[in-house]
């Protein structure tokens, strides 16, 4: 006995449903990751003393000016981890391109704060890995 037959459209939707599963998880993290950037610039920016100086490093900037990178760069990647919720093509485009450029600033700033750096590091990559996932198989 032959199997149900599923039209093009029904097959559509279920790419799009397994791709939209992605998407979800990729907004949900830059959501979070977007809070958690945000209240490291703040941190930052506000009470620099908590965070170690370091000497001779080759990317050295003052504290207060990295709090304002990450402040900006976190409130730009909450706005698109909350655009990717409706859809939006150009969200996951520049979801990719905020998350490379996070995991930069993550990567630069493991001195001051190795942990918290580390896990937003993981965080940024498993968003552009989510964004950059597509639908393996092929629609026969």
């Amino acid at each position: 006995m032959p199997g149900p037959s599923f039209s093009c459209e029904e097959r559509a939707m279920a790419s799009r449903t397994r791709i939209s599963g992605w998407t979800v998880l990729a907004a949900v993290l830059m959501i979070f990751g977007g809070i958690m950037t945000i209240l490291q610039g703040i941190a930052a920016i506000a009470h620099n003393h908590v965070f170690v100086a370091t000497r001779d490093y080759f990317f050295a900037f003052s504290l207060t000016g990295w709090g304002w990178i990450h402040l900006i760069l976190g409130i730009v990647i909450l706005l698109a981890g909350c655009a990717l919720f409706g859809g939006a093509t150009w969200a996951r485009v520049v979801g990719v391109i905020l998350a490379a450029l996070a995991a930069l600033s993550n990567f630069l700033w493991i001195p001051h704060a190795p942990f918290w750096a580390i896990v937003l590091l993981a965080i940024n990559i498993t968003i552009i890995w989510a964004l950059c996932t597509g639908d393996r198989r092929r629609v026969r």
